[in-house]
């Protein structure tokens, strides 16, 4: 069997190699961008392994007491972050917004001493509510934090009192009203402990207080922590700074709560933790200089790097990702064509630009001035597990990468080294890549282009072939002259080429039996021509006497005038019967009725023939004309008796079959020449022996019969066939209508 291979399907091969190049080249870069990912995320861990190498086994760098700690106690442990520049000490709090989201609220929950009972009435109920932060006389309450400046640690409280109580100016006792308790640990060990207690809004120092633990007695002035002391309409606000070298480390806080302005008791006190125990102070981190200082190359490597201690508290950091790239992209290799290079430049990447997203020029950070980190990758890190992690910044612009490795000290996680960046490097690549890629889509489309003009131009050269080579078989006369080349080609031009060619065949096989038919017609009006005039001329040469002769002459001529006219009816009966088709009232009627009504009369016509009929079913409803339905079965039932013997039996058979109303009419007689079956319901055409075509002067036969019964059966929308019985002893001649 030939593989047909049409124009359609080779259209359709050629568009889906058009689909198939952007869909591969998707994929490509697809996988390119996989790739970079998953290459960029490791050599972030294997930056932050390598930070963290030179961070192991180096205690000296986590000497912070609170780097220690198993756990964190929130509001007694501090962490002071690194403050960009100097506070200015003028009591307005306004330099602190930048951190304001590491205030730390103290209330009645954070009472660290209490020096009344509350409850004059019940001591022990006025301790538990106390305690637990119930009692509604307790009318204190700051909010607190702590920062580094170079070598200065600054703090500030924001004061909520109902009753502010300055001590008076000329008492010696600081502990006559409202003041601020400071206890640190010494790089010596030592507990010290500072109060601050003006008498005024103002500038103040603070002092250095006894070290025993069970008074308050100031014994000098400590002018290393100075500050600012600031009377405000729900309270005041403190802001103080003092130097690093004071301290190792532990620290506490705790404002005292003086109300009643003649008894002037101490109440209780409020903060992170007992300033009169060392065992009780918190510890207060700091950002390490010296980890910065380990840090501060990396700040050119085009990331953000961490170094967290094992509290998740920055300890140093170095680098921005809001002005790095993420990855190393070079400078865009210029075209050495200048034209390409304008047109890449003006055209294609505008064009391409519209679809594609930049890397974003500025994106929300939210951890740009974060003191503290949290994350899935930091938790593991921080469990002796590297791990990285993908995270959408909250404007959605940027996706930032983020690695994190443990860092150990004597076998233990003492802290994490955290490596960020972002991936705009390689959406620059897969850009890059896309760009190139539609670059080759472009070329692809326009050879595409060029082939199907080129494709075009053959197809229609084959056309405009195949009209001249058809013009060229006619003459100027309309005769065909020669014969159409077959096409070799399997596709629907060849198809059309082919059949051309067996039309052409039809109209050269129609034209010579159009230049037959005069010589055919002249054979049968030959006869009766020539016995009229026989005739005439016998009849003129013959005496008025010999009237039994002359009426012999006369009777031959009428019989050559009677077979002129029938041969001049049957040639005219088919346009007749066209004409009568067009206007035929249509109706619906049962076609079985008609048969059996037309065989009973067979039977009383053709008395030497025998009709044998068989129905299927009494209904068989066809829409048309059922007198000419009768026209079509006698003149197949007149080709039936000529082509039969007498005393044949002639089978008739109405059936329905898939909708269909099939009527076969079946005689024995001779069989159909091979070939001619087609031809036999064409006018004109027989295939009588010429003895029987020399038959008498009243029932010439032209070929007309089928032809008309054809006719009728194309009218009602059915089929006519001609074909050999299986028995081989006769002929069948069957026609289908489609049933109501």
């Amino acid at each position: 069997m030939r593989l047909r291979f049409s124009i359609r399907l080779q259209l359709l091969v050629l568009s889906l190699f058009f689909f198939a190049i952007p869909y591969l080249g998707y994929n490509y870069v697809w996988e390119l961008e996989q790739y970079l990912r998953t290459g960029q995320e490791q050599t972030m861990i294997g930056t932050a392994r390598a930070v963290a190498t030179a961070l192991h086994e180096r205690p000296a760098l986590f000497d912070s007491e609170s780097a220690y700690l198993k756990d964190v106690r929130p509001g007694t442990d501090l962490y002071a972050p690194p403050i960009p520049y100097p506070i200015q000490l003028d009591g307005e709090l306004n330099d602190w917004q930048q951190v304001d989201d590491l205030l730390t609220h103290y209330g009645a929950n954070e009472i660290v001493e209490r020096f009344t009972n509350l409850h004059t009435n019940d001591e022990n109920q006025g301790a538990a509510s106390v305690n637990k932060g119930t009692d509604k006389t307790i009318s204190l309450s700051f909010e607190h934090m702590v920062g580094r400046y170079d070598q200065f640690l600054y703090a500030m409280f924001n004061v909520t009192d109902d009753a502010l109580l300055w001590r008076q100016a000329n008492s010696l006792s600081v502990e006559r009203g409202d003041h601020l308790l400071i206890g640190m640990q010494t790089p010596a060990g030592h507990l010290a402990r500072y109060v601050v207690a003006p008498y005024e809004s103002g500038w103040v120092n603070a002092f250095k207080l006894a070290e025993s633990g069970t008074t308050n007695r100031a014994v000098e002035n400590a002018l290393s922590i100075q500050g600012r002391w600031q009377e405000t309409a729900t309270g005041y606000n403190i802001e103080l700074r003092f130097p690093l070298s004071m301290t190792s480390g532990a620290l506490a806080f705790a404002i005292v709560d003086v109300d009643d302005p003649v008894t002037r008791q101490k109440r209780y006190a409020i903060g992170t933790a007992n300033t009169n125990n060392i065992d009780e102070l918190g510890t207060v981190v700091t950002p390490s200089p010296e980890i910065e200082r380990i840090l501060a190359g990396l700040k050119y490597a085009d990331s953000r790097v961490w170094v967290i201690d094992n509290h998740k508290r920055v300890l140093a950091r170095a680098g921005d990702i809001q002005t790095a790239s993420g990855l190393n992209t070079a400078k865009r290799e210029a075209s050495e064509n200048p034209v390409w290079r304008w047109v890449e430049t003006h055209w294609l990447l505008p064009l391409y630009y519209h679809i594609l997203t930049k890397p974003p020029a500025d994106f929300v950070d939210e951890l740009e001035d974060a003191y503290a980190l949290a994350g899935r990758d930091i938790g593991l890190a921080l469990n002796g597990q590297p791990d990285s992690l993908w995270r959408l910044t909250p404007d959605n612009k940027a996706v930032v990468v983020s690695a994190a490795y443990p860092i150990f000290i004597e076998g233990a996680v003492m802290g994490a080294v955290v490596v960020e960046q972002t991936t705009n490097g390689i959406r620059t690549l897969r850009n890059r890549a896309l760009e190139q890629l539609f670059h080759v889509i472009l070329a692809v489309m326009l050879l595409g282009t060029l082939g199907l003009l080129l494709f075009a131009s053959r197809i229609s050269n084959r056309i405009r072939r195949l009209r001249d080579n058809t013009e060229a078989i006619i003459d100027a006369n309309g005769k065909i002259v020669g014969k159409l080349p077959i096409a070799k080609e399997g596709d629907e031009i060849g198809d059309l080429s082919r059949a051309f060619s067996d039309v052409l065949l039809r109209l050269q096989q129609y034209n010579s039996y159009l230049e037959n038919m005069a010589s055919r017609l002249s054979h049968e009006l030959r006869t009766p021509i020539a016995v009229v005039k026989s005739s005439l001329d016998a009849l003129s040469q013959v005496s008025a006497q010999a009237n039994t002769q002359q009426d012999v002459f006369v009777q031959r001529a009428q019989s050559g005038i009677s077979r002129l006219s029938s041969i001049l009816n049957a040639m005219s009966e088919a346009t007749r019967l066209e004409q009568a088709i067009a206007q035929e009232e249509v109706t619906t009627f049962n076609m079985i009725d008609v048969i059996k009504g037309c065989v009973g009369g067979y039977q009383h016509a053709y008395t030497d023939r025998q009709f044998s009929l068989s129905c299927s079913q009494d209904t068989a409803m066809l829409k048309g004309a059922p007198d000419l339905i009768a026209q079509m079965f006698d003149k197949i039932i007149s080709n039936a008796v000529d082509f039969s013997q007498p005393d044949d039996i002639i089978d008739v058979a109405v059936y329905t079959k898939d909708k269909r109303i099939v009527l076969t009419v079946s005689n024995p007689g001779p069989l159909l020449p091979e070939g001619m079956k087609k031809q036999l319901v064409q006018s004109m055409v027989s295939v009588r022996p010429e003895s029987e075509a020399a038959q008498s002067a009243g029932s010439p036969h032209l070929g007309l019969g089928l032809y008309i019964a054809d006719i009728i059966v194309a009218f009602h929308q059915g089929t006519l066939a001609l074909a050999n019985r299986d028995d081989k002893r006769g002929v069948i001649v069957s026609v289908n209508f489609p049933k109501i």
